[in-house]
């Protein structure tokens, strides 16, 4: 009889993927995924650890399995795993705490699966895929609990990702979104002396085509497969002017958005994160891009309320967001990781100062987000539909809106062109024109 086998994931894409990769694994060795109402043999959690409310969640989830699950195994993974294993350990019926992701490979074997899989071939319900490609950042920014718990670097061969976009294109995927902890270092390793176990591994595919990022982007879209590709977050900086080209001229491939990683507008506040690059050079390369590809989506995350953020700091954030112009800005107020260097930081600023500084700056980033989408009215996006009801289809434009049409057609996991008509708010509305990618 078959193990059943449950999966619970907090966090980012790379985590979502990483237990995606796992679960389809273990499938291949016999287990079975858990109906409703089905108590599991086995139990995999990849947790989260970039805030202290991540701890708590991922803490939350282990018990409650466990208190549906009394028979199962929690085998237990992720930032919080590799943060805090003697804690993750004492937790009810948790087996084993898996605190490097490099060590998968030999879970996987010990769980009887014989032929580790390059990769995934589904993506649970969504009709967009993730790809991990690159693990590990030793940026060292002062709020950030990453690369204590991620400090590798790790690119994956271009031939394996390759095959992997194959496979999911192949079962229906027609959006493949490129996902990592660093994106813009994605290939740094291929040429340096990690000095520990992955050297030799690394040194095995130099010389091999191994890429940087833009190069690796220029192979997947020679695949004239019907999907398109997403990058996920990066520093600005990184976006090399080769990726910006490659973005502007294959759009019906490659989605004209990029999310880039401001945090603050202020350098004081930069300098104390930590950050390597300040407000000039990423303001820079905003403009770089926005003159380069007509209309392209720049979304960011910025945090306030840093320690020791004066008005003066706020301000020039908000100054900065408004004369950049982003489609979106999530807006985080600072909340101290325990083991970060920002924690420890004197002037620490006030929760009732932090949460009028967030909803000051979100609703100011409103006004540009709905400029941005007015200007779409009028021109022709490609979009995924994700879901429909009796008379409406909704999904995904490649500049990251959401768009909605009057259809009766049931298109959902199709890419689809759109003559945008309308906007409301940060919405689109308009016509199906064509099915496909945009040529």
């Amino acid at each position: 009889m078959a193990k059943l086998l449950k999966t619970a994931t907090l966090g980012c894409k790379v985590n979502q993927y990483e237990t995606e990769f796992l679960r389809e694994s273990l499938i291949t060795a016999g287990y079975r995924n858990a109906l409703s109402g089905e108590s599991a043999n086995l139990i995999l959690v990849n947790t989260c650890s970039v805030t202290a409310e991540s701890d708590l969640k991922s803490r939350k989830m282990i018990r409650r399995l466990s208190r549906l699950n009394p028979d199962a195994e929690i085998v237990v993974l992720g930032c919080y795993a590799s943060r805090a294993p003697e804690d993750v350990a004492r937790l009810p019926q948790v087996t084993e705490v898996i605190t490097d992701k490099r060590t998968i490979g030999d879970f996987l074997k010990r769980r009887g699966v014989t032929e580790i899989p390059i990769g995934i071939r589904s993506f649970g319900e969504r009709h967009r895929a993730y790809v991990k490609i690159q693990d590990g950042c030793r940026v060292g920014c002062a709020y950030c609990i990453i690369p204590k718990v991620r400090p590798y670097l790790l690119s994956r061969p271009a031939d394996e990702i390759l095959t992997e976009i194959r496979q999911l294109v192949d079962c229906g995927y027609r959006e493949i979104v490129l996902t990592g902890i660093h994106l813009g270092h994605y290939g740094l390793d291929f040429q340096r002396n990690l000095g520990n176990s992955e050297e030799t591994t690394q040194k095995q595919h130099l010389g091999k085509g191994n890429p940087r990022l833009y190069e690796l982007v220029e192979k997947i879209v020679r695949n004239d497969g019907p999907f398109r590709l997403r990058i996920s977050s990066m520093e600005a900086v990184e976006v090399s002017d080769e990726l910006i080209e490659l973005v502007r001229d294959r759009q019906e491939k490659i989605c004209p958005h990029f999310h880039l990683s401001m945090q603050s507008g202020s350098d004081a506040v930069l300098k104390n994160m930590r950050r390597r690059w300040l407000s000039k050079p990423f303001l820079e390369k905003c403009e770089k891009i926005t003159q380069t590809i007509d209309r392209v989506a720049l979304t960011t995350d910025v945090i306030v309320g840093f320690p020791g953020e004066t008005e003066k700091d706020f301000e020039e954030t908000c100054r900065l967001v408004e004369r950049i112009g982003f489609s979106k800005v999530h807006v985080f107020p600072f909340s101290p990781r325990e083991g970060t260097i920002a924690a420890t930081l004197p002037d620490q600023i006030s929760p009732k100062i932090k949460a009028e500084r967030a909803a000051h700056l979100t609703q100011l980033a409103e006004k540009p987000r709905h400029r941005y989408v007015a200007s779409l009215v009028g021109t022709t996006l490609q979009v995924l539909f994700e879901s429909a009801n009796a008379v409406n289809l909704r999904g995904t434009a490649d500049r990251y809106l959401h768009v909605n049409v009057t259809s009766s057609k049931k298109q959902v996991g199709q890419l689809v062109r759109v003559d945008i008509k309308e906007s409301q708010g940060d919405e689109l509305h308009g016509n199906i024109s064509g099915i496909g990618n945009l040529e």
